[in-house]
C-alpha cells in the first residue's frame, strides 16, 4: 500500500501538479476524518476523475462521507459509491 506522500509523488510524475494549498487540504482531510492512506488515496483519485482537477472541498466532503460510512478500502469505496449512485464513475 502506498502512503499519501508516495501517491502524490506518483501523480506528480504523471503530470498532475498540486499546489501547496491542495496538499494542505489533503492532509487536513486525512487527519480530520482519521482516514487511512488507502482511503485518502482513493478519495484523491475519485476527486480527480470526477472534477478533472483537484477540488479541496469536494475531496474533504467525499472523504468525510466515506469515513462516516465506515469505508476503509478502495474496493469498499467504489462499491459504496456505485450502490448509492453518489458519483458517475
Amino acid at each position: 500500500m502506498r502512503t499519501v506522500e508516495e501517491y502524490l509523488h506518483e501523480l506528480q510524475s504523471k503530470g498532475f501538479h498540486f499546489r501547496e494549498d491542495a496538499v494542505g487540504f489533503i492532509y487536513f482531510g486525512k487527519n480530520y476524518t482519521n482516514a487511512n492512506d488507502e482511503l485518502t488515496n482513493t478519495a484523491i483519485e475519485l476527486t480527480l476523475k470526477v472534477q478533472k482537477k483537484f477540488d479541496g472541498s469536494f475531496f474533504v466532503s467525499l472523504l468525510e462521507t466515506l469515513s462516516v460510512n465506515k469505508i476503509e478500502t478502495r474496493q469498499e469505496a467504489i462499491r459504496f459509491i456505485r450502490e448509492k449512485q453518489l458519483l458517475a464513475i
